[in-house]
C-alpha cells in the first residue's frame, strides 16, 4: 500500500511496521508497556480539518481527488476531527491541523474555533489562501451566510500562531498529499518554504513587480501566468502582466515562482560578496 503512494508521488514515505515476531524459547516476551510505547511511536499522524470563513475547495481538493489521496487518507493518516470528514463533536488532540479559510472577527463561534485549535494541534497550517492571506475573503460581506454585519475577514496567522502555509484557490491535490507526506517522514528540507510561507500574510500579484522583476531575477518562464487561477497574469514581452480586476490576492503567482525563493544570502556567501 505504502509503496503505491511512494510511487505516485516520488517522494520516500516511511517503511512499513516488521511484524512482532515471537519470542524465541526462553526469552521473556515485551511488557504490555513496552508494545504500548512502540505502538506509540509508531502511530499514523492524528489530522483535523477546520472551516473557518472560505468555498470548501480547499477541503474538495483534500477529499475528492481520491486517484491521489486514497491511500494516503486511508491507510497514512488518522482523520481524527473535520465538520465533512469526521462523526466528531469535540475537537481532539492532533498532530497536524489544517484551517482552510480566514477567519470573521466578528464571527464569536469562528474566533472560539481557531484559538482551540492552537491549543489541541501541534501543528497548525493555513490550508489555502483564504486562512493563509485573507484571498478574496477580504474583500466579502456576510461570508457564506446572510449576515452583512460579518465583514472583517482576516487570515489566520493575524490572530494565532501558524506552523506552516500550504498556499492556492485551492491548493493542488499534489500538493497536499506530498506535504503530508512530508511530514511523516520528517523532510523538513520539503516543508521549510511552506514553514517560511507562515509568515507571509499577503499576496497580490504586484509582488512579483516588486521582488522578482525590479530585482532583476525574472528569467520570463510564465510559471506565474501559468499559476494563477483566476488568470490575472498574462506575460507580456517576456515579464509577467497584473490584471487588477481578476486578481483575488491569493499570492499563488508570487509562491509559484521560482525566483521568489532565489537564496540570495547563499550566494553571496558562496561567492564571497
Amino acid at each position: 500500500m505504502i509503496s503505491k503512494i511512494k510511487e505516485l508521488l516520488g517522494i520516500g514515505a516511511k517503511p512499513a511496521n516488521e511484524e512482532a515476531k515471537p519470542a524465541k524459547s526462553g526469552e521473556v516476551g515485551a511488557s504490555e508497556q513496552e508494545v504500548e510505547k512502540v505502538a506509540e511511536e509508531n502511530a499514523k499522524p492524528r489530522i483535523g480539518y477546520i472551516h473557518l470563513s472560505g468555498c470548501t475547495g480547499d477541503v474538495m481538493s483534500l477529499s475528492e481527488n481520491y486517484d491521489i489521496l486514497a491511500e494516503l487518507l486511508t491507510n497514512m493518516v488518522d482523520i481524527v476531527y473535520g465538520q465533512t470528514l469526521a462523526d466528531v463533536w469535540d475537537m481532539p488532540e492532533m498532530d497536524l491541523a489544517l484551517v482552510e479559510g480566514s477567519v470573521c472577527l466578528q464571527d464569536e463561534h469562528s474566533l472560539h474555533e481557531l484559538m482551540e485549535v492552537r491549543e489541541k494541534a501541534a501543528m497548525v497550517c493555513a490550508f489555502g489562501s483564504c486562512s493563509a492571506t485573507g484571498c478574496f475573503t477580504r474583500y466579502s460581506r456576510g461570508g457564506q451566510q446572510a449576515r452583512p454585519d460579518h465583514e472583517s475577514f482576516v487570515p489566520i496567522a493575524d490572530l494565532i500562531k501558524v506552523d506552516c502555509a500550504i498556499p492556492g484557490c485551492p491548493p493542488s491535490p499534489e500538493i497536499i498529499a506530498k506535504t503530508v507526506v512530508a511530514l511523516i517522514n520528517g523532510d523538513m528540507d520539503y516543508l521549510q518554504p511552506m514553514i517560511d510561507l507562515a509568515g507571509m500574510t499577503e499576496g497580490c500579484g504586484c509582488d512579483l513587480q516588486k521582488y522578482v522583476v525590479n530585482q532583476a531575477l525574472c528569467i520570463g518562464c510564465g510559471t506565474c501566468a501559468m499559476a494563477c487561477q483566476t488568470r490575472a497574469v498574462s506575460m507580456t514581452n517576456g515579464r509577467p502582466e497584473v490584471n487588477g480586476d481578476r486578481c483575488v490576492k491569493c499570492g499563488i503567482c508570487y509562491v509559484q515562482c521560482p525566483r521568489s525563493w532565489f537564496p540570495e544570502e547563499q550566494i553571496k556567501k558562496d561567492l564571497g560578496l
